[in-house]
């Protein structure tokens, strides 16, 4: 019964995901991902069943496939922090799982009986062969597990230097998510596929349901990360670094009409002011995908220009010299002193405190 909860329960998450629209990278591993577990439980209860006598031909592409979820674990994580590999690096890591199936290989292509005889045996013919892939199994769990981990660290430990709302880009149920894969290994160990299974199936539904609840993975909300929050400095350091984009497929000319329409909605509508302006907002108000409008941020440096400029303003008005300069930034849309002053400093070549002296 609780496998067949798990095979409805991922199905249903894939199925979101791939109805999803404006899927992020992301997103398009996770929904292969779960399509590669829902696989898996459906083999799995196929043998525990004793169905597998119908069912031959599928006996076997069970073993290799614990490979494919280490890997599929770490460029989740990759890419969730921004730190994704190229698709030839990515495909890169599914060269144990070829190495897997291309062991066992020889036993997909015995006939139906042989197979049976081969699985009521308790595969002893291929105990060698299952040795192996049982090994490369948990190594491999163990190895992408710390890998995501320290990749989940480093980006932690990133936000904690850089973003000033920490609490909004919280990653702890990712961090559980890696955590939740290793205990699996672990369980692999030292339990049988029962067991295995069933945690499985709770994984599957601890992704649902913090997916769901905490993150808004399976809905068309993005989550407010590095690349979602246009306020926090990390924008600042891709504008100076515009790596990523420099193959844009945007020409000069939509940059500039895209550039020229964001000027119009950000100076009638004064969006800047907004703290929480995400690229998901800005977007609606311009008609375009965020993924367009993420290209241009990254050609074109203006929110906190327009921030900045928001403060000078504040500052040559004389009733409001009785405020602090960090509540005329905060007024402007600034959530951060250290962004408020590095930003000001950039625009003006003064800190906000010599340029406000010399306005008097």
């Amino acid at each position: 019964m609780i496998y067949t909860i798990g095979i409805a329960l991922t199905f249903f998450l894939s199925l979101i995901l791939f109805t999803k629209r404006g899927k992020s990278l992301p997103d398009k591993i996770l929904m292969f991902w779960l399509l590669v577990v829902l696989l898996h439980l459906i083999l799995f209860s196929i043998i525990s069943s004793g169905k597998y006598l119908r069912f031959t031909h599928f006996l076997g592409l069970e073993i290799p496939l614990p490979l494919l979820h280490g890997p599929f674990l770490y460029l989740y994580t990759a890419a969730l922090v921004g730190q994704h590999q190229s698709l030839k690096k990515s495909l890169l890591h599914f060269i144990p799982s070829l190495l897997g199936f291309a062991i066992i290989f020889p036993f997909l292509f015995l006939k139906s009986q042989s197979k049976i005889e081969v699985y009521l045996s308790g595969g002893q013919l291929y105990a060698q062969q299952t040795s192996i892939i049982f090994m490369a199994i948990i190594v491999s769990g163990l190895t992408y597990s710390i890998a995501s981990f320290y990749r989940l660290r480093v980006f932690q430990k990133n936000i904690k230097n850089e973003f000033s709302y920490i609490e909004k880009i919280n990653l702890r149920w990712l961090q559980y998510l890696i955590i939740g894969l290793s205990g699996i290994w672990i369980i692999a160990l030292v339990a049988n596929d029962t067991y295995i299974f069933t945690a499985v199936v709770l994984y599957v539904l601890y992704i649902g349901y913090f997916g769901v609840k905490q993150v808004g993975i399976f809905t068309n909300q993005a989550p407010q990360t590095t690349e979602n929050q246009l306020d926090l400095e990390v924008v600042q350091e891709k504008l100076n670094n515009p790596v990523k984009y420099e193959k844009s497929l945007l020409a000069e000319e939509q940059l500039e009409t895209i550039y020229a329409n964001l000027r119009k909605v950000m100076e009638e509508k004064k969006l800047y002011l907004d703290p929480e302006l995400t690229l998901n907002i800005l977007a609606q108000e311009l008609n375009i995908q965020a993924n367009v409008l993420s290209q241009v941020i990254n050609r074109v440096e203006y929110v906190n220009k327009y921030r900045v400029e928001e403060v000078m303003s504040k500052m040559r008005i004389p009733e409001n010299r009785k405020f602090t300069l960090l509540s005329l930034a905060f007024e402007s849309g600034f959530n951060s002193k250290t962004s408020f002053n590095r930003n000001f400093k950039k625009v003006t070549g003064l800190s906000p405190k010599d340029y406000f002296q010399s306005l008097i």
